[in-house]
């Protein structure tokens, strides 16, 4: 969808100054040798115990103090997750709301996977188009995968997990950028890719199950559907990719040759360029693979820790496109196009 008067105000991440090499994830039989020779990538942040709403409060805290608004000035905050965050029943955007925003802002947590970002830029779009007077939203993602039913290393093909979290604030006033376009959509086909062959209940987090995609990924293909139905099922994920970015730079009123960076999910070389660039016809330098490599798989914050990064090391500029491309479960795909308005005082 094309968004009139949208804008991003102020972004903010925290990230983990623990960095575990895949050589040492290697050496610690953690990480298979030829999984590291095939994918190239660096390693994974890692927060140890620091808690998930903990990294969200920080990032918050960062993203609106950049952005120059008041807790006061916010109509929403969303938090996106794709992973426990405390207490099972309690919902960690309170945690926010307690330590920053205070108790009369709307919020509420998005469980879209990797794609929770994407969702939060529509829906608070619409949120403060709705009603005139609205003035901002606080977009945060979170995630600590560093617990006993999770292993980073083995988390899905292709990947591996990362702590860390990201925010933004997007506003109805100008900001240093603006929000051009958001597209998603939905490959119900291939619901199961993220299910596997594991059953609905009880739920396996709650018989301490552990949790792989990557065993769910193989159970799809081996088990669940026929190989040719898996490989239709891929394909249309994959035409879904191009769909959601064509119709995003449509309404963005730009060709793909017009992006200055592109930021996929933070995958292995092969799949960025593959399902990604090459889909683009882009080099793999107008990716943020080379950054995204050495922090690994951040859940739903892999592409606005991107920005942040490229922001703070000066490689966008006033007049500069940046496309964000994700998947999530489900399988949802979505797509964003910002414009680069000003460079920012705190870049």
């Amino acid at each position: 969808m094309r968004y009139a008067d949208t804008y991003i105000a102020g972004v903010g991440a925290f990230v983990p100054r623990t960095v575990v090499s895949v050589e040492k994830a290697v050496a610690k039989g953690w990480y298979p040798a030829e999984e590291a020779e095939l994918h190239n990538l660096g390693g994974a942040v890692v927060a140890g115990d620091v808690p998930a709403p903990e990294m969200a409060l920080h990032a918050a805290r960062i993203a609106l103090k950049r952005s120059g608004r008041a807790p006061a000035d916010l109509d929403l905050l969303l938090y996106a997750s794709t992973w426990h965050q405390g207490p099972d029943g309690w919902p960690p955007h309170s945690y926010l709301q307690r330590r920053l925003v205070g108790g009369d802002v709307l919020a509420t947590e998005i469980r879209q996977g990797c794609n929770g970002m994407f969702i939060a830029l529509e829906l608070a779009a619409g949120h403060l188009s709705a009603v005139p007077g609205r003035q901002a939203a606080l977009l945060v993602s979170s995630d600590n995968y560093g617990t006993p039913l999770m292993d980073r290393w083995r988390m899905g093909p292709g990947y591996i997990g990362g702590d860390a979290a990201a925010a933004l604030v997007l506003t109805r006033r100008p900001g240093f950028a603006r929000l051009m376009s958001v597209c998603t959509t939905t490959v119900a086909e291939a619901e199961e890719l993220h299910r596997g062959s594991e059953p609905l209940f009880p739920p396996g987090v709650t018989v301490g199950r552990k949790m792989s995609f990557a065993a769910r990924n193989e159970q799809f293909r081996q088990q669940v559907m026929p190989r040719g139905e898996a490989t239709a099922a891929l394909f249309h994920i994959q035409r879904a990719l191009m769909e959601v970015v064509e119709r995003a730079l449509d309404e963005s009123g730009i060709k793909a040759g017009d992006l200055t960076r592109v930021a996929f999910m933070n995958y292995s070389e092969e799949i960025v360029e593959q399902r990604c660039m090459a889909m683009l016809d882009l080099p793999m330098s107008r990716s943020t693979w080379d950054y995204g490599r050495t922090i690994g798989h951040c859940g739903a914050g892999d592409q606005v820790l991107s920005l942040d990064h490229l922001l703070a090391t000066g490689q966008l500029g006033p007049g500069d496109h940046m496309l964000m491309l994700g998947t999530g479960p489900g399988v949802t795909v979505s797509s964003a196009v910002i414009k680069i308005i000003d460079s920012p005082q705190w870049a």
